[in-house]
Formats: structure tokens, C-alpha cells, sequence
């Protein structure tokens, strides 16, 4: 390739990047630039600008020395534990909801016994289920993680049962042709087929996740978290801390969501390439 040829590649990538991080930020920013006018202009108490929401949460999370990557001691007190109880809570729903959705999606008797169970428990609000939990373990860790678990685990299970009922039954046929055992058709022909589904599935619980890590902080009783700093920050009347934490859980939202579909594609690069040479 001579010179001349990659400077004009190198152009050309350059521009699809800057074209590319217009597409994506460019609303973005004349939106805020819309909510910053719009406020300064109305002057409302109750709707701060975006400056100022930024403002508080570099003074609230962000105002930490390098050594600790900036982080405040505040933000180890209550992005940390919310970060900890969804984490640990969207582990458990993934390991239950996959293994149980592969048992069921392999057994069309089971599923057919209990598809209506589960779609009744499926339909069930989550944060109606928090008394139960309250009452069977109190307030606390585990009501919280119980809590999240209980309305992210439905999505999970279901995809995935979904995925395993849709493998094709040539690769299984192969498979029997092969003679591999059981937890070899699980791990290269099951999980591999199934895994476009559970991406589905693992998405929707992310988000859920996020919404039921607050509302089970909102609760009396609870030390720590988002929830609790914004409960707080509302009966002290506080309204830029509470646009604060609405801001910090959309962006953590986004943030959370664009590294699950960057790991999604990475995963299922292979999925994309077989079904385009189809």
C-alpha cells in the first residue's frame, strides 16, 4: 500500500470516528444545552441546571484524590453498596435463571407443567413481593439482594428456556451422532445456540436490577446506598443531591448497558458471521 493510500484510509477512518461520536453525542449535548437554557431562564428551585447537578456530584462522589481514582469517601459509603447488592443479586439471578432455564427448556413436560407458574410469578410486580421479604428476613442485605433477584431472575430464565427450545435439531442430531455426553451438548451445542437469548434476557434483568436496587433502599430502615442518600436528601429538602443520584443512576444505567452489549458482541461475533453467510 503506498503512502498516498493510507493517508487517505487514515482520513477516511478518522471520519467515520468524528462522524460516528457526532451521531452518538450530538443529541445528547444539545439536549442539555436545551435543560441548561431552559433553567437558568425559569429559575425554578425544584429544577436545578445541569451545571449545578454536576457541580454536586463532583463535590458529593468525585471529589477524592488521584491515588483513590477520584472517588470520595461518600461515594465508597453509597455508590459502593448499591453497586454491591446488584452486582452479587444480578450474579445470582444469572446462574439460577440459566441453569434452571436450560433444565426446563430440555424437558418439554416441565415446561409445559410449569410455564403457567412461572409466567404468573413473571407478571407479579417485584416491589409488591418486599413485605414478603421484609417479613421473612427483615430489613437488610439480604431483603434487598432478595428483592433483586426475585424480579431479575424472571427474564433470564424464561430467554433461556426460550433459547435451549429453539436449538436446531440437526446440531442435535450431530451431536447424538457424536455420541457426547450430556454436559457436552450443554456446553458446545445448548449454551452456544441459547447464548443470543440469554443476552436478551441478561439485558432486561440488568435494568430491572438497577430500578429494584433503589426501591429496595427507599425503604425505612435501610443505612446506605443510593436509595438511602436520596430518601435523605428529600426530607432535608435537598433538590440538587436528588437530581444528583437521578443523574448518577441514568448514567450508570448507560454505562452498564454499553459494557454489557460491548461484551454481547465480542461474544457472539461468531453468531453474526454464520447468520450473514446464510
Amino acid at each position: 500500500m503506498t503512502a498516498a493510500a493510507r493517508t487517505v484510509r487514515s482520513r477516511g477512518l478518522a471520519g467515520r470516528l468524528v462522524g460516528g461520536l457526532l451521531h452518538r453525542w450530538l443529541p445528547l449535548a444539545v439536549l442539555i444545552a436545551g435543560w441548561e437554557a431552559a433553567t437558568r431562564a425559569a429559575e425554578s428551585p425544584f429544577f436545578p441546571p445541569p451545571s449545578d447537578i454536576a457541580a454536586r456530584m463532583r463535590d458529593m462522589w468525585f471529589s477524592g484524590s488521584a491515588s483513590r481514582l477520584f472517588f470520595s469517601a461518600e461515594a465508597g459509603d453509597s455508590i459502593a453498596p448499591s453497586l454491591a447488592r446488584m452486582g452479587f443479586a444480578l450474579l445470582l439471578s444469572v446462574v439460577a435463571g440459566v441453569v434452571l432455564g436450560i433444565a426446563l427448556g430440555r424437558s418439554e413436560r416441565a415446561l409445559a407443567y410449569l410455564e403457567p407458574l412461572l409466567q404468573f410469578a413473571r407478571v407479579i410486580p417485584p416491589p409488591t413481593m418486599v413485605p414478603v421479604f421484609v417479613v421473612l428476613m427483615e430489613l437488610g442485605t439480604q431483603m434487598q439482594v432478595a428483592s433483586i433477584v426475585f424480579g431479575a431472575v424472571w427474564p433470564i430464565l424464561l430467554n433461556t428456556a426460550d433459547g435451549v427450545r429453539g436449538v436446531d435439531a440437526t446440531q442435535m442430531d450431530t451431536a447424538n451422532a457424536f455420541r457426547l455426553s450430556a454436559a457436552e451438548r450443554i456446553r458446545f451445542v445448548i449454551v452456544p445456540s441459547a447464548l443470543p437469548k440469554i443476552f436478551a434476557g441478561l439485558r432486561l434483568a440488568l435494568s430491572l436490577s438497577l430500578i429494584l436496587m433503589v426501591f429496595s433502599e427507599l425503604l425505612p430502615g435501610t443505612s446506605d446506598g443510593l436509595g438511602f442518600q436520596l430518601t435523605f436528601a428529600q426530607s432535608a429538602s435537598d433538590v440538587p443531591t436528588i437530581w444528583a443520584v437521578i443523574v448518577l443512576l441514568g448514567v450508570l444505567g448507560y454505562l452498564f448497558n454499553t459494557i454489557l452489549l460491548a461484551v454481547e458482541r465480542r461474544v457472539l461475533s461468531w453468531h453474526r458471521g454464520s447468520s450473514n453467510s446464510q
